[in-house]
């Protein structure tokens, strides 16, 4: 069953990039925009991506951390984040188990979906955004979310 507003987020602990742990309890106290995107280096994914990158001095400003989320390897995602210099970790969701944890759709049963959740210092969802084809329109929603629950 899919996560709403007003949720609390599971439990998590995957590796990054770099392999580093990373769980749901490192982002706590502070608010986290956590978005799923189908694949690395494709070219919706790469526009989604760099529009974090490129936002993320705001981002911090309004104290909020990103994390990025596909099935991609501990490899892809390094090699993607290098490529793009990314300040923040993708986290190697391979067997899709936090996708399945939030209940993120297949668009058409058959690609990964692309899902920002704006999720609050206390670990509860306050806005789900979901547009598989417009990944600019994640980052200018998450602003938008961040801004009005400061």
């Amino acid at each position: 069953m899919a996560l709403k507003v007003g949720d609390q987020i599971p439990e998590f602990s995957l590796l990054d990039q770099s392999g580093k742990l990373r769980s749901n309890k490192e982002f706590a106290g502070k608010p986290l925009v956590l978005f799923f995107y189908p694949k690395d280096d494709t070219p919706g994914c790469t526009v989604e991506v760099c529009g974090f990158r490129d936002k993320y001095d705001l981002f911090k400003i309004l104290g909020a951390r990103i994390c990025g989320v596909s099935n991609g390897g501990e490899e892809s995602h390094l090699l993607f984040s290098n490529k793009h210099k990314l300040q923040y970790p993708l986290l190697c969701d391979e067997k899709n188990s936090l996708r399945k944890a939030f209940g993120v759709p297949k668009f058409l049963g058959m690609v990964d979906g692309r899902v920002s959740y704006i999720i609050n210092a206390e670990g509860k969802i306050c806005h789900i955004f979901e547009d598989l084809l417009n990944g600019p329109a994640h980052i200018k929603e998450a602003i938008r979310v961040l801004k009005e629950i400061q």
